[in-house]
């Protein structure tokens, strides 16, 4: 060393630690939320680790939610939370009056008591599909009831409060190991 200067060697310089960007939800993403679902002010689901439940996973894009509450969700990370609300268009559509009809009550003989507001699964006429109908009507009277084919909440206004718990990424290798 000349004069007392010092050299440094760069093999022991530290680079920077990265920061990482927090996962954000995405096409492609395993996505874990808790939710709250409402109509009309009355709570209609509750999926809360306040009452044991498991969060919902699901992965991004696939289909498995509206694709409106999707869109709401797209960008957000863990821990953050957010209300949607989903109009019928945007959510399970308007009631459809043509997916309503009349069935003579016997169909229901091995039922004590059929009620507005029971649900069953019937069967087509081939035989080949299944479906949930729930009975909106009962006419003892004339001896049919009307079951109706729409969904449940077609006609209502959803809304969502979302909690994203998790975000990770799909497993990059098919087969049956752990993700």
């Amino acid at each position: 060393m000349v004069g007392g200067a010092a050299t440094h060697s760069h093999e022991h310089e530290h680079a920077p630690v990265p920061v990482h960007a927090p996962a954000r939800v995405g096409v492609g993403k395993y996505v874990t939320i808790n939710y709250t679902l409402r109509t009309n002010g009355a709570i209609r689901h509750i999926r809360s680790a306040v009452w044991g439940d498991q969060p919902l996973e699901y992965l991004h894009g696939s289909g498995r939610l509206l694709p409106a509450l999707e869109r709401a969700l797209e960008g957000k990370v863990e821990g953050e939370c957010l209300v949607a609300t989903l109009p019928p268009e945007d959510a399970y559509g308007e009631r459809d009056k043509a997916l309503q009809q009349r069935v003579p009550a016997e169909q229901f003989g091995g039922v004590d008591q059929v009620e507005a507001g029971m649900c069953f699964l019937a069967h087509s006429e081939d035989g080949r599909r299944a479906e949930n109908v729930m009975i909106t009507e009962v006419n003892e009277e004339n001896g049919f009831v009307v079951v109706d084919t729409n969904h449940p909440l077609a006609g209502m206004t959803l809304e969502f409060e979302v909690c994203v718990v998790a975000i990770r990424d799909a497993p990059t290798t098919a087969g049956c190991g752990k993700a």
